[in-house]
């Protein structure tokens, strides 16, 4: 066998055992959540008795589906602000020439270095004096504001767009905004497409907002700050904690395969430029 052989089987060995380490606690998850409470601590991977109790039985306990509905709301009203306005303003830095258009895309770039815990407290002031405070709109509000991951990774797909499409249409009299709308955007759906599976990961998981404007309203809250008020009260109680835990990934798992092909090509296409 030659060398190049012996790399490939090594690299085919890697892949798999990293692969088998990061599916097989989730596999462990679905198998602890169909078990019942006499064998939560039955070490096989398939249960002796396969039950799903467990699953109707979280809905008795707390209010999940009121906190299933309110982060799918919270979570897809932030995804709609963050393709809006991240798009808008990366068309702006790849496409339009301005002074100082780079200088101001480093300072964008230089906010992801500023960690959110340190903007918590001037944000909370500002929700807290409009009013806010209690309701949902802090956690799908700031989405509005654009935000510089999003930035910059539509910038990168933007850029492997032919300049050559915007300056033909400014000719005809086209505006900026018929631009953006009727070239720019259709051409960009596998970047939108990556764009919204992490606007949606990030607010489907964010806890910390979601504990300071929500704490324990379940009627309002999301099912994040849910599970962390389950596991506190039922920790003990793994079989439900792990139908609790796969509840709330399973979203996540279904928006990644229905958009995967897009994802992949955006990601790859963004990072050309």
């Amino acid at each position: 066998m030659t060398r190049d052989k012996w790399g490939d089987v090594l690299a085919f060995v890697a892949l798999t055992l990293g692969a088998v380490a990061m599916i097989g606690p989730f596999f462990w998850m679905i198998s602890t959540s169909l078990k019942p409470m006499a064998e939560q601590f039955d070490m096989r991977l398939i249960p002796a008795t396969l039950t799903t109790e467990n699953y109707p039985k979280l809905f008795t306990i707390m209010p999940f589906h009121l906190m299933i509905w309110n982060s799918f709301k919270i979570a897809g009203i932030s995804v709609i602000g963050q393709l809006l306005t991240c798009s808008m303003a990366a068309f702006i830095f790849a496409v339009v020439r301005f002074p100082g258009r780079n200088f101001l895309f480093v300072l964008l770039l230089l906010t992801l270095m500023v960690p959110g815990q340190i903007t918590a407290i001037p944000q909370f002031i500002i929700f807290k004096w409009l009013g806010l405070y209690g309701s949902q709109a802090p956690l799908y509000a700031p989405a509005f504001l654009g935000g510089a991951f999003g930035t910059f990774l539509m910038r990168q797909y933007f850029q492997t767009i032919p300049i050559e499409l915007a300056e033909a249409a400014r000719i005809d009299g086209a505006s900026l905004s018929r631009i953006f709308f009727t070239i720019y955007l259709p051409l960009s759906k596998p970047a939108l497409a990556a764009f919204a599976i992490f606007a949606f990961l990030f607010s489907w998981n964010d806890l910390f907002t979601a504990l300071i404007y929500l704490p324990s309203d379940p009627e309002k809250t999301t099912l994040t700050v849910g599970l962390a008020l389950f596991q506190s009260q039922y920790g003990g109680q793994w079989t439900l904690m792990m139908a609790a835990s796969l509840i709330s990934v399973a979203p996540i798992i279904i928006a990644f395969f229905l958009a995967q092909r897009h994802f992949v090509e955006g990601i790859s296409m963004s990072g050309f430029k």
